[in-house]
């Protein structure tokens, strides 16, 4: 088999190497607890796009730092009693999508929510305010500055603070909700679930957002990780603050956060993955305690993957 990574053997025994803080569990406690303090302020608007047997609306809750954010709601019209919801994350740079593509869950009586991380392609807000460097990217966004300041912290806590709101809709049964997503979208399911244990199945699929040095170690901190490399170019060009900044980053490092998941959990990997290595995806696998399968694709990377959308609809049916 061709490799980019460590032999498989390895990948199911690796545990990560970015630094976690001493402090990340009361760092994120302290963050769900400024989350909870916030009135998120829900507002739904009709959408001008509508299908006969759903409604659809742009709705919009206030985060941390007073962002309004901005998620494509979709409800069923046929489906009386409670039923399930599916949140959907997108991929880094990106948006909520097209209406159309909520539809399959809509079809099958799911209601569907597609947030659009603040800051990125969509509507959503991006208050900012941060010190120091802003220029590539965000996962540096807020590094110079004190850790409760990263960008990814806000966007993480959107998630749970969207999670909740779903949970709390009228029409959707509690035991049943559910989150997916690839790339930056498989992390923000990842840290979803983390953060609102509530959440019963989740599917991350090649996630983004882990195993920081990892990246930085495989010299793969390009495309998707490039802030990474431009930041210490930049900012730190003979690497003094090195163990500092990968530190700080273990704050908004997924593998850290996926021991508080609960829910049952489909992990998907591309063995010939470079965007998002194979190792940093196992790294926050192999740190999941709840019920968990992977599946793993040999000969692919970080593209379409055949089949997968049909395994995780029937995944979120069973």
């Amino acid at each position: 088999m061709p490799m980019i990574d460590m032999p498989l053997e390895e990948l199911k025994r690796y545990q990560g190497i970015n630094p976690r803080p001493k402090d990340f569990t009361e760092y994120w406690e302290r963050a769900l607890l400024e989350m909870k303090a916030v009135d998120p302020k829900v507002e739904l608007v009709p959408a001008s796009f509508q299908v006969p047997y759903a409604e659809c609306f742009d709705l919009y809750f206030t985060g941390v730092r007073d962002a309004r954010i901005h998620v494509k709601y979709v409800r069923p019209k046929s489906v009386q009693e409670k039923h399930p919801a599916v949140l959907m994350f997108h991929g880094y740079g990106g948006k909520g999508g097209d209406w159309s593509d909520k539809l399959v869950f809509a079809a099958q009586g799911y209601s569907v929510f597609a947030m659009d991380c603040r800051g990125q392609g969509g509507y959503s807000q991006d208050t900012g305010g941060v010190k120091g460097n802003t220029l590539h990217g965000h996962i540096i966004r807020g590094l110079d500055d004190v850790p409760d300041n990263l960008l990814f912290r806000h966007i993480f806590l959107d998630t749970a603070e969207l999670a909740d709101i779903a949970l709390n809709m009228p029409e959707v049964d509690i035991r049943k909700v559910y989150a997916m997503g690839g790339s930056q979208g498989g992390a923000l399911t990842l840290a979803c679930a983390s953060l609102e244990p509530r959440i019963s199945r989740l599917a991350p699929t090649y996630p983004f957002l882990s195993d920081y040095k990892r990246v930085w170690e495989m010299d793969l901190a390009k495309e998707a990780y490039e802030e990474l490399k431009q930041y210490f170019r930049m900012f730190d060009p003979i690497h003094q603050r090195e163990e500092e900044v990968f530190t700080k980053l273990g704050y908004i490092d997924i593998q850290n956060l996926v021991e508080r998941i609960k829910g049952k959990v489909l992990f998907v990997t591309g063995l010939m993955d470079t965007v998002c290595p194979p190792s940093t995806q196992f790294a926050a696998y192999n740190k999941i305690t709840s019920e968990k399968e992977q599946i793993i694709y040999p000969d692919y990377g970080h593209e379409y993957l055949p089949g997968l959308t049909d395994r995780v609809i029937q995944f979120f049916q069973e």
